[in-house]
């Protein structure tokens, strides 16, 4: 007995030493993008490199607030991903609700085009949207990158969601029915309550997809629509690379998707681990 719980300790420490150099391993470039963001360019290029004991500066932050143009870009950045999640989720969960729900012809072919939304890797679409774009004057405008975003995400919320109400037995709204309650009026007060965990991680990865995503900001806006992860590249120049300013901007641009996760990590994390109802 003592051999075994020997070993079951040597087992249970060595899997945590695992989890504890993966969790320092996955939260190492955030790290560095913090450190370089408050520190002078001198120690931000010292050999060894200081990881704590270095001179701290805020000109960097500074710098991005006089010379750039992030308040906008923010500003845009929060209303394109705000209005996508937004519409994504109301096109998308009753899409999802019907489809787990009613038996319809073509509902095979439906379910295999949606998929087929998320195989093309979205740069094999650039060409043919910046042309549509071009000639429905969508270039440059925020609706124009609303109406993108819907379009991707579209697929995920309608794939997650679907197998959420898969999982919730019909006889939920059959008692909500024969209470006195229409199905739209079953749907919202019993069924959508339940799948509020399910809703709440849609929403966080639709917002991670949306705040993020680069390739589409940068080819189909100009100086009116441009987001903040297109603001971040503008550090990037011909001569040099301006990295304080670079991790600053970045790390502000990671701030809002670190507090919304927060916010809602208990429902995140039962939406990604459960589907069904215990």
């Amino acid at each position: 007995m003592m051999i075994y719980g020997r070993g079951h300790r040597i087992k249970t420490g060595f899997v945590y030493a695992l989890l504890i150099l993966f969790i320092l391993w996955a939260i190492f470039p955030l790290f560095l993008t913090i450190t370089t963001a408050v520190k002078t360019h001198g120690d931000a290029f010292s050999m060894p490199p200081k990881f704590i004991l270095f001179e701290y500066t805020s000109l960097h932050f500074q710098k991005i607030f006089q010379e750039s143009n992030i308040f906008k870009t923010y500003i845009n950045s929060i209303l394109v991903t705000l209005f996508s999640v937004a519409v994504s989720l109301l096109v998308g969960i009753p899409a999802a609700y019907a489809l787990a729900r009613f038996r319809f012809r073509g509902k095979g072919s439906f379910t295999f085009l949606l998929f087929l939304t998320r195989v093309f890797p979205p740069i094999a679409l650039l060409v043919p949207i910046f042309t549509i774009w071009t000639r429905m004057h969508l270039m440059d405008t925020l609706g124009g990158l609303i109406i993108i975003y819907v379009q991707i995400n579209l697929s995920l919320v309608i794939w997650m969601l679907n197998s959420f109400f898969e999982d919730l037995p019909k006889s939920l709204e059959e008692a909500a029915i024969i209470d006195g309650c229409t199905r739209w009026g079953a749907f919202f007060r019993v069924l959508l309550p339940l799948a509020a965990p399910g809703l709440a991680a849609t929403s966080v990865l639709l917002m991670i997809f949306s705040w993020n995503e680069f390739m589409f900001a940068f080819a189909l806006t100009g100086r009116y629509a441009r987001t903040a992860p297109v603001t971040i590249y503008n550090f990037m120049e011909f001569e040099e690379i301006q990295w304080g300013q670079l991790q600053a901007a970045g790390f502000l641009v990671t701030l809002p998707v670190l507090i919304f996760t927060l916010l809602v990590e208990k429902y995140l994390v039962k939406g990604l681990t459960s589907g069904s109802i215990k």
